[in-house]
């Protein structure tokens, strides 16, 4: 199976693709304080799924998607911030928050059918 198959994978690079239109709209200042660590986290998600499935063993794959969970999780948190910062609207947070805690479930499928491979 592909990368681009995968259904997380996609997921993963969809919401890259849509926090990026709301970095690029940032001023300056707000990319450099909290933008840059906002659209890094969110792209360390995908980068580390597509990171497990070139790895051949399993223990190397969970590693990864456990790095993609703190990605994850680190992705919430900003989130969060531009919210309450007032740079993200309650629907772009609400959707955002929605498609991370879809992620975090089918990460959370993925190491658990990995594991049942070791």
């Amino acid at each position: 199976m592909d990368l681009k198959d995968l259904d997380i994978y996609r997921l993963a690079r969809d919401l890259s693709r849509n926090v990026w239109l709301i970095y690029d709209q940032l001023n300056w200042q707000d990319k450099k304080i909290m933008g840059d660590q906002w659209q890094r986290s969110v792209d360390s998600i995908g980068a580390n799924i597509a990171e497990a499935k070139g790895r051949f063993h399993y223990k190397d794959k969970i590693r990864f998607h456990y790095l993609a969970r703190g990605s994850l999780i680190e992705s919430i948190h900003w989130t969060e911030l531009m919210y309450e910062r007032k740079k993200i609207s309650q629907y772009d947070k609400d959707r955002f928050i929605q498609i991370l805690k879809d992620l975090q479930y089918f990460l959370n499928s993925h190491i658990k059918s990995t594991r049942k491979q070791l």
